[in-house]
């Protein structure tokens, strides 16, 4: 069934589907958009061009820029000089979603959790201890 969904950049009502996270009339104009940013990066001169650099010489926001980024409509690896945030700090990446300092911060917070749990569950243990009781008590 079809969702009805409100266009993130323009407001109006359209029916979502799996490839397009926005109205057609703006899917037309980010369309528009991806074509003069695939013909800067082409020129030899612009591949080492950063994301400020297209986004001034094109005219298109940054998140747009970033958009065509993450969805891999613009290859990192051709363009040296491109990247998006890390979901975390805001550092520019090439790849995943945290940057390497991030993910390490939240590894070294996941194992800590998990030692953690372990002795939790070790003191609940040590406390369940058995209990012995004479039968003389009256």
């Amino acid at each position: 069934m079809a969702q009805i969904e409100t266009c993130p950049s323009c407001g109006d009502i359209y029916v979502k589907n799996q490839f397009r996270d926005v109205c057609q009339k703006c899917w037309k104009e980010e369309e528009q958009a991806y074509d003069q940013v695939s013909r800067f990066m082409r020129k030899r001169e612009n591949r080492a061009a950063t994301i400020l650099q297209v986004v001034e010489a094109v005219g298109i926001e940054e998140e747009l820029l970033l958009k065509f980024i993450r969805s891999g409509r613009l290859k990192v690896t051709q363009f040296p000089n491109l990247g998006y945030p890390c979901d975390k700090c805001g550092t520019i990446i090439r790849a995943g979603k945290l940057c390497e300092p991030c993910a390490l911060e939240i590894k070294k917070d996941l194992e800590q959790h998990i030692k953690d749990e372990e002795f939790k569950a070790e003191q609940l243990k040590r406390e369940k201890g058995t209990y012995f009781t004479s039968k003389n008590s009256k």
